[in-house]
């Protein structure tokens, strides 16, 4: 094992300004500039999100599988299974930018949207099993989580306060505010992958060819094998629960982030620069969300905080709507609940992230084998799937609503509409997150007991465990202890989900 310094956590953090760094610009704006600067309908938006994820349900678990079985080739024994993708994405990332010209066609943005949708997909899946492979420490892998969701915040920062700022400096409202701010990004992913791929390592090749537990396959029987593969990571019952959370704390965001700039705009009669503020401060306050959170997911576990997060955000959430009703477009309080928002939505990026690092490890004990690209393939195709149904479901909504693209102003039932898309639709999906939460049961200690077992199973093969981690691992793997270790679950998987002998307590 290689020693994990600051610049580690450093450099694997920063590419956050990547990953979550678009999502931010993404969710925040990319519907508002379509709809208000593009001569786009809401209709047309939804559309362009629907076939990306069309192009993305082949591209993202592809990516995944290729980059788990990438060390067999001449380029992956040079580069690094995993590294050499961060690598080709270099010089292809500013196709971020190309997103953001106003006037031109609905085939323009289409085209410029799915394709920066698959380069960020190849950079940012075999990224996110970099934490796995660089150490298998829990507390090291806690702080790689850490550092990737701080640098996220200030990405969150930046993708919240740089329109206003560009308008001020310009002194306009108009398209070329997001071009400005396309740029500024796509020269940030440029950076942070090179730091990535410099200041990173894999396992050595010996090692994964020895938990390996296939031959070599030809490349039609492994496109056969890709989708059960990936439909293996669902029956992983850790891995299901931590999705449903990952679902409840992300998308609830998706679709406020989506409605907020409208809410501003239209419901309290404000201005973007007003939004691009509220958005910056709410990130700010995410940012120091995530240093707290991180030493309470190590003391409290990540599942009570989790709920603590879901908690805090519900009741800002709660608060906009109350402050709607006084139009306090221009009061200082307005900033009680954006900052309140900030504290939870703090929780709700780190806290899913924190715990994807240790699913491999759940995995294994099921199968034998090491899958991060597998998982991580599914998190991000997961994650933008369900990111651009909520941007193309509140688009749908508004257009329904009455909303009119390219107005300045908006009939009351849109500004309806608007409270209702904010409101019901955030809580609906934090309330389902909170619930999945209470049967979530991944900590350090059932970790810990989860990583002796995998041990026992490679030294002492044969040997029983004690009553209690048979307990826990059932509990996290889903599966019955007889059927561990590749002894049922790899070659003849069950017709249903297999339940646990004992729910944990």
């Amino acid at each position: 094992m290689r020693p994990v310094r600051f610049g580690h956590y450093l450099a694997y953090g920063s590419n956050d300004f990547l990953g979550a760094g678009a999502m931010a610009v993404i969710s925040g704006w990319i519907l508002f500039f379509y709809t208000t600067f593009c001569g786009l309908t809401p209709v047309q938006a939804a559309a362009i999100f629907a076939i990306a994820r069309l192009f993305d349900a082949v591209a993202s678990p592809l990516i995944g599988y290729l980059s788990d079985h990438f060390h067999r080739t001449r380029l992956g024994r040079k580069f690094g299974r995993r590294r050499f993708f961060v690598l080709l994405a270099v010089p292809l990332l500013p196709s971020f930018a190309l997103m953001w010209i106003e006037g031109q066609s609905f085939w323009y943005y289409l085209v410029t949207y799915v394709f920066f949708e698959v380069v960020y997909a190849m950079e940012l899946i075999p990224y996110e099993t970099l934490a796995a492979e660089m150490s298998p420490d829990y507390k090291v892998k806690a702080k790689f989580a850490g550092a990737r969701i701080l640098c996220g915040q200030i990405a969150a920062i930046l993708a919240g306060v740089l329109p206003g700022r560009i308008i001020e400096h310009f002194g306009k409202q108009s398209a070329e505010t997001f071009l400005y701010l396309g740029i500024i990004f796509s020269v940030i992913f440029m950076l942070v992958a090179l730091a990535v791929f410099t200041f990173s390592w894999e396992r050595p090749r010996e090692e994964i060819e020895s938990i390996a537990s296939e031959d070599h396959v030809s490349p039609l029987r492994s496109l056969r094998r890709l989708y059960s593969d990936l439909w293996a990571t669902m029956r992983i019952r850790a891995f299901r629960l931590h999705l449903g959370m990952y679902l409840g704390g992300y998308i609830s965001q998706d679709i406020f982030n989506a409605a907020f700039t409208y809410f501003v705009v239209f419901a309290l009669g404000s201005t973007v620069v007003a939004a691009s503020n509220y958005l910056g401060a709410m990130a700010f306050a995410q940012l120091l969300s995530v240093a707290v959170f991180i030493p309470m997911c190590l003391h409290y576990h990540p599942a009570p905080s989790y709920r603590i997060a879901v908690s805090l955000f519900g009741v800002a959430v709660l608060g906009f709507l109350a402050l709607h009703h006084a139009q306090p477009a221009q009061a200082w309080w307005i900033y009680v609940p954006v900052l309140v928002a900030g504290l939870g939505r703090g929780g709700l990026n780190y806290i899913p992230w924190n715990v994807y690092n240790y699913m491999a490890d759940v995995d294994e004990i099921v199968t034998g084998r090491r899958r991060e690209g597998a998982f991580a393939g599914v998190m991000t195709f997961v994650r933008k799937t369900t990111q651009a149904a909520a941007v193309m479901g509140v688009g749908l909504i508004l257009q329904a609503g009455g909303f009119v693209a390219g107005s300045a102003t908006q009939s009351s039932e849109a500004v309806t509409t608007i409270l209702i898309v904010m409101g019901l639709g955030t809580l609906t999906l934090l309330t389902f997150g909170f619930f999945v939460s209470l049967r979530f049961h991944l900590n350090r200690e059932t970790h810990e007991v989860l990583m002796g077992e995998i041990k026992r199973f490679k030294e002492q093969p044969g040997t029983e465990p004690t009553p209690e981690n048979r307990r826990i691992v059932e509990d996290l793997s889903g599966w019955p202890y007889e059927r561990l270790w590749g002894r049922g679950a790899a070659a003849n998987p069950p017709q249903s989900f297999p339940r646990t002998r004992e729910s944990m307590p």
